[in-house]
C-alpha cells in the first residue's frame, strides 16, 4: 500500500470517529439530536482534513524551524515590551493603547520570527548556536542539484525509480530559464533539447516517488551557469548531478560532492576477460578481410577473427584479449569451435 492510500484511509477513519464522538455527546444531552452532533463532528473533522491537505508540503523539519523562529520572535517581543514605554508618566492613562501595543508587538515579532526561520538555511542556525552545525544524516539524503545537461539527458527518473538516488532533487531557477530559452530558440536542435528537458522535469514533478524543489536564488550578473551551480551547491551543502566533466572538476576543487552519470555508466560497463564466453551478434565487417564486428549492450566493440562469413548471425565466441586504444578498449575474440 502506498503512502497516499494510507493517508486517505486514516483521514476516513478520523472523519468517522469524529462523527461518532459528536453523535455520542449529543445523545448525552437529548436522544433526538444525535444526528446534529454527528454533523458537527463530521464538519469539524472535514475542516481539519482540509487544513491537512493545504499543509501537505509542510514537513516536520519546517515545523521545527518555524517553532524555533516563533520562540526567538516572542523573546524579542518580550524584551521590547519590558522597556515599559506605555507605563511611564503620562502614558499610564492610555492603558488600552498599551495593551494593544503589547499584543501587536508579540504578533508582529512572532510572525517575523517564523517567516525568517522558514526562509533560513540550516547552516545559518549555527550563528545562534555557536560551534553547532546541522548536518544531513547520510550522503544519500543530501539535496541534489540538477544542471541543464542532466535534465535534458533524461536518465534521472529511471535512476530515482531504481532507488539509487535519494533526497530532494533541486532545480535552480537559472536552469529553468536556460531550458526555456532553448525551447524558444530558432535553432531546431536547441529547441528540441529544451522541450525534452522541460518534458522530463514535468514528468518528474508528477511522480510521487521524486521530490522536485525549485530554488529562486539570485546571483551576480555576468556569472556563468556553472559558476552559479557551484555557488548554490556550496551555499546549500548539496551535491551536483551532472554529465559535464568540466563542471565536475571545478566543483570538486571547491570540495563539493559531484555525481557524474557518464562516470557511472563507465563504471557499470561489463568487465570482459580473456577466456570469457558470450553470445554476440555480428553486424559488419572488420578491418581485416576475415574479421567481423559485434557490440556489447554498452556499445563496446568486439572484433571476431574469421567471423566474416557469419555476419548477420548470432555466434558463440570466446574472448582472446583486449587492447587499449585512443578511442577506447578494443576486444578481440575467436569463434567457439
Amino acid at each position: 500500500m502506498n503512502t497516499a492510500a494510507l493517508l486517505n484511509i486514516i483521514r476516513m477513519l478520523f472523519l468517522l470517529l469524529s462523527g461518532f464522538i459528536g453523535a455520542s455527546v449529543a445523545m448525552g444531552e437529548a436522544t433526538n439530536i444525535w444526528w446534529f452532533g454527528a454533523l458537527l463532528g463530521i464538519g469539524f473533522s472535514s475542516l481539519v482534513i482540509v487544513l491537512d491537505v493545504m499543509l501537505r508540503h509542510f514537513t516536520i523539519r519546517a515545523f521545527s524551524h518555524g517553532t524555533f523562529g516563533l520562540l526567538i520572535g516572542l523573546l524579542c517581543a518580550w524584551l521590547v515590551t519590558r522597556i515599559g514605554f506605555f507605563k511611564a508618566g503620562w502614558m499610564e492613562q492610555f492603558e488600552l493603547a498599551g495593551n494593544i501595543f503589547n499584543l501587536a508587538i508579540f504578533l508582529a515579532f512572532g510572525f517575523i520570527g517564523v517567516m525568517l526561520a522558514l526562509r533560513s538555511k540550516r547552516e545559518e542556525f549555527s550563528l545562534l548556536i555557536p560551534y553547532v552545525r546541522f548536518r544531513q544524516d547520510a550522503l544519500q539524503d543530501l539535496p541534489t542539484l540538477l544542471d541543464t545537461n542532466i535534465v535534458i539527458d533524461g536518465r534521472v527518473p529511471g535512476i530515482c525509480a531504481a532507488g539509487f538516488l535519494g533526497g530532494a532533487l533541486v532545480v535552480p531557477r537559472f536552469v529553468l530559464d536556460d531550458l526555456q530559452k532553448m525551447a524558444d530558440s530558432s535553432d531546431e536542435i536547441k529547441r528540441s533539447r529544451g522541450k525534452r528537458g522541460l518534458d522530463a522535469l514535468n514528468a518528474m514533478k508528477g511522480s510521487e516517488n521524486i521530490e522536485i524543489v525549485i530554488r529562486e536564488e539570485t546571483f551576480e550578473s555576468g556569472l556563468s551557469s556553472d559558476a552559479k551551480m557551484v555557488q548554490l551547491a556550496d551555499l546549500m551543502g548539496a551535491r551536483i548531478l551532472t554529465n559535464d566533466a568540466n563542471l565536475g572538476k571545478v566543483a570538486r576543487l571547491k570540495g563539493i560532492t559531484v555525481l557524474n552519470l557518464n562516470e557511472l555508466a563507465l563504471a557499470l560497463r561489463p568487465i570482459v576477460s580473456p577466456g570469457d564466453e558470450l553470445d554476440l551478434e555480428l553486424v559488419k565487417e572488420g578491418k581485416d578481410d576475415h574479421q567481423a564486428v559485434g557490440y556489447l549492450p554498452d556499445g563496446t566493440m568486439i572484433v571476431v577473427n574469421h567471423g566474416k562469413r557469419h555476419i548477420g548471425t548470432l555466434q558463440h565466441v570466446v574472448v582472446a584479449g583486449a587492447v587499449q586504444t585512443s578511442a577506447g578498449r578494443l576486444i578481440f575474440a575467436e569463434l567457439k569451435r
